[in-house]
């Protein structure tokens, strides 16, 4: 029976779609990303020329000597179609980066279209709401910012490069000496910053989850004269995105010193040792008996040699920003398949499942409880594929998304249980969990609650659901049943958790500790090995 049902899983596994970020916004910046890099390199060879142009006009007015009128004319009008080119480059990035972000917007709301209901009650809206305004920008500097500099710092020094090595080999050799060692700065200070701004992301998130939970329970807050301990904990996690964000920026500006570093350190031994050989001081090869504009031209080009470089350190935060609004976005529309069944968890649940007792899965975040217990619900059945495997019980879902519709707490309670039922039974199913005695929610059963419990905190929705539990005799699925609840209330969930488990199955995913050892059967879950290839 176990090995026909995963064989059933892992066909329906292999069929599931993703939604795919980073592939997106790669994909629909191509054409962008190729004309923003031609003017980027055109504007690159302008300068060059500029600067080869520039630098014989001087040296030859300097040593008194002639210069030839198209010379003079071509400095000008060299840096004229440099400045132009560079604004052309700017264009052209600007509008492909809002061309990406407007596709990646637009297969967002496709994605969120054609999510079950169910699957879209469980999106935190203020986490989806950051995700649709900030995500899009982010990945679009990725694709075409940084992907733009990266082929730039390839291209543009070699280019730069190869003009120094006609005029000194030797001055060439020597700026090329000093690549690889930015080289592994830019590689120690990109794990720093890709941590921190991982770690900016995820405080955010935080931060707009919690706005927008406050939001909806408004009115309830200021009923109960709580306004100042919910600012309070708002100022908390705006303070702690404040230092995150500060300290992806600290490391951004490390990274662009270690290039100004690099480059200044340089131009100056340029500088000198060009100096040396004019004055006849020191006979360096490849810096002693050249002409005038040849040194000019030396110290003109080193510069727009270290240019492309200074362009990817100031591009670097954009990539990390990128990698984590693509891996926020992945995980907020369901890519990539979040922590797959697992062979061993299905295995040790033994099909068919017993009539009653507790089962508890226990794990680290990430083993797949929640998945596991979500596909066996069929709480979003289309992308679901364990969905069907009870479809010969009724179901109970208790989870800090379980639905609640508006109206009075006893209808919330109620709600879909089937016959009515007598208001001692209800009164004692909400009492026995709490809900009677919670501040927030006075007037007892008849305390209102707003269309789709938008005034409801996600405990609240978590209790209403093990009180509508307790009026059934259906079979239950509980995800983190005791999650955001104190320790009082959370001992009242155990407790009822544990007496419908005398005449029904309950089947929950828990890292209380407390709750498993009350369990008739624990089985403990681990993460399974990434496998799937980074992007």
């Amino acid at each position: 029976m176990q090995s026909q049902i995963y064989d059933q899983v892992s066909q329906r596994q292999s069929a599931a779609s993703s939604f795919g970020a980073l592939t997106l916004a790669h994909g629909a910046g191509k054409a962008g990303l190729r004309a923003t890099f031609a003017a980027q390199l055109a504007r690159t060879v302008l300068r060059l020329g500029f600067c080869a142009c520039a630098a014989m006009a001087v040296g030859l007015l300097v040593m008194q000597h002639e210069a030839p009128v198209a010379l003079l004319l071509a400095v000008p009008a060299l840096l004229a179609c440099s400045a132009v080119a560079g604004l052309v480059a700017d264009r052209f990035q600007a509008t492909a980066e809002t061309g990406v972000a407007f596709n990646l917007r637009e297969a967002a709301r496709n994605a969120l279209a054609t999510m079950p209901s169910p699957a879209l009650r469980t999106l935190p809206a203020g986490r989806l709401a950051v995700a649709m305004q900030r995500h899009p920008e982010a990945l679009a500097a990725l694709a075409i910012g940084h992907r733009a500099a990266a082929m730039m710092m390839a291209a543009g020094p070699l280019a730069a490069a190869a003009a120094l090595f006609v005029v000194s080999w030797q001055a060439a050799l020597l700026i090329l000496f000093l690549t690889p060692f930015m080289v592994i700065f830019f590689a120690l200070v990109g794990q720093t910053i890709r941590k921190r701004a991982d770690a900016q992301e995820q405080a955010f998130g935080r931060l707009a989850g919690q706005f927008a939970d406050r939001i909806r329970t408004l009115p309830t807050i200021l009923a109960n004269h709580a306004r100042a301990p919910e600012e309070a904990k708002l100022a908390t996690r705006l303070e702690t995105y404040s230092a995150r964000t500060m300290g992806v920026l600290r490391v951004a500006f490390l990274n662009a010193g270690i290039i100004d570093f690099f480059a200044s350190l340089s131009i100056a031994m340029l500088a000198v040792f060009l100096g040396l050989g004019h004055l006849k001081l020191a006979m360096i090869p490849g810096f002693s008996n050249l002409e005038l504009w040849q040194s000019l031209f030396i110290l003109m080009v080193a510069p727009e040699y270290f240019a492309p470089f200074r362009r990817f350190a100031e591009q670097y935060h954009a990539r990390a920003e990128g990698l984590a609004a693509a891996a926020a976005l992945d995980e907020l529309l369901g890519v990539g398949t979040p922590a797959q069944t697992q062979p061993a968890a299905l295995e040790a649940l033994e099909f068919p499942l017993p009539e009653t007792g507790l089962i508890a899965l226990t794990g680290p975040s990430g083993s797949g409880k929640s998945t596991l217990l979500r596909r066996m619900a069929g709480v979003d059945p289309s992308r679901d594929p364990m969905a069907g495997f009870l479809s010969d019980r009724t179901i109970t879902w208790i989870a800090t998304d379980s639905f609640v519709p508006g109206g009075t707490l006893r209808d919330a309670i109620l709600w879909e249980t089937g016959a009515a039922r007598d208001e001692a039974d209800v009164l004692a199913a909400a009492g026995s969990v709490g809900l009677l005695d919670d501040a927030l929610l006075p007037g007892g059963l008849a305390a209102q609650i707003g269309d789709d419990g938008r005034n409801l905190s996600g405990g609240q929705r978590l209790r209403i659901a093990v009180a509508r539990a307790m009026l059934t005799d259906r079979t239950v699925i509980a995800d983190e049943p005791t999650a955001k609840l104190d320790p009082h209330t959370a001992s009242a969930v155990r407790r009822a958790l544990t007496a419908m488990a005398a005449n029904r199955l309950i089947l929950v995913a828990t890292h209380d500790d407390e709750l498993a050892a009350l369990a008739d059967k624990a089985i403990a879950l681990k993460p399974e090995p990434d496998t799937r290839v980074s992007q």
